[in-house]
């Protein structure tokens, strides 16, 4: 049984293009998990020390977003709602950026500062994703690193 699994997920790795065309770890074929899938790709954030996100192969690595305006760099509300939909609005922000949609998104995880917003979460979170949601992860954390920040999303999706 556990080799089957192991199987199945070579499988999807190397299908998404994370490992080569052999389906081996890094240098199975001399060269680096990837390799014949394309290179590591950037696509640039705000400031030269911040990558919106990462693209390796077919799968995409999108760094974490707070619910800030973009425009202003300020938090959409003090409230947690307003917050939820304008960090899921950059977090769409950045997969469309990387060439990505999120219906085509595998995983997010999820930090919330109160897990008595969970049940809004919820509700919000049912607006980006009616149906065949990815699968998630909610942390709830003491704090993020913007003073105020109720919410932080981060996914992995692939192109």
């Amino acid at each position: 049984m556990i080799q089957e699994a192991r199987r199945s997920f070579l499988r999807f790795f190397t299908a998404a293009g994370v490992f080569g065309v052999a389906g081996g770890v890094a240098g199975a074929q001399g060269g680096e998990p990837g390799e014949s899938a394309g290179k590591r790709r950037v696509v640039s954030g705000a400031s030269s020390f911040f990558s919106r996100a990462v693209e390796y192969g077919r799968l995409v690595f999108v760094s974490g977003v707070l619910g800030r305006e973009d425009q202003k760099g300020v938090l959409a509300s003090p409230d947690f709602e307003p917050q939820c939909r304008q960090a899921l609005a950059n977090l769409k922000g950045s997969v469309e950026a990387a060439g990505s949609s999120l219906e085509k998104m595998l995983k997010c995880t999820c930090f919330l500062t109160d897990a008595a917003d969970f049940a809004a979460f919820n509700r919000v979170y049912k607006e980006f994703f009616p149906a065949d949601p990815p699968a998630r992860s909610t942390v709830v954390v003491k704090e993020l690193v913007l003073a105020g920040a109720k919410i932080e999303i981060d996914c992995v999706t692939h192109v």
